[in-house]
């Protein structure tokens, strides 16, 4: 029951962090000739490495836990 209260404990901060990504691309994206992102594809992006960096984090604590 543990992880699925975490899972649910991070929603708001995966939609906090996509909005974040969106107003630091409206800053950052002039500066490269580029449009900023819209929330949508802010969202699409942080998904994407919330997915790469999840296993990543979950293996390190694993591996901590050993030690």
């Amino acid at each position: 029951m543990k992880g699925y209260f975490a899972i649910l404990a991070s929603i708001p901060g995966f939609f906090l962090s996509s909005f974040f990504l969106m107003l630091f691309s409206r800053v950052i994206a002039p500066e490269f000739n580029q449009d900023p992102l819209n929330y949508s594809m802010a969202m699409l992006i942080n998904i994407a490495l919330w997915i790469a960096v999840a296993p990543l984090a979950t293996a390190r604590r694993r591996r901590k836990d050993k030690d």
